[in-house]
């Protein structure tokens, strides 16, 4: 029996910098995606996060399950520096998670020197 087209969600296994960010998407690792991107220590996934909504606990479901491996999240919130709601910022800070929001440049381009310094940190960036 012939088999379809499988989709899966978008995952690279490892660490990268971001190499550009712009139209809709990033480049990394010689790879573009097109849409919204966690950069966690298991790797870096697709994510369905815009810039026209608020961040819930569940959009970063995936960032709490590695807190343990985290030390700093960077949120790249598009193209405005938006605030990370209460409940977030606490349950960030309950695993202690420093949480940094800014604008999806200024993120990438801080996520690009810590992960160069070999730090703990993590980024979730709305794409723009």
């Amino acid at each position: 029996m012939a088999k379809g087209i499988e989709i899966r969600q978008a995952h690279f296994p490892g660490r990268a910098p971001i190499d550009a960010y712009g139209n809709g998407g990033f480049r990394f690792a010689d790879m573009s995606h097109r849409g919204s991107i966690l950069c966690l220590p298991s790797g870096i996934y697709g994510w369905e996060k815009q810039e026209d909504g608020s961040l819930t606990l569940d959009d970063l479901s995936r960032v709490l399950d590695e807190a343990g491996d985290i030390e700093v999240l960077l949120v790249g919130t598009g193209k405005e520096i938006r605030p990370l709601p209460p409940e977030v910022k606490a349950a960030l800070k309950e695993r202690r998670i420093i949480s940094d929001p800014m604008s999806t440049g200024a993120a990438v381009r801080t996520f690009n020197v810590m992960l160069a310094e070999n730090r703990a940190v993590a980024a979730a960036l709305i794409a723009v």
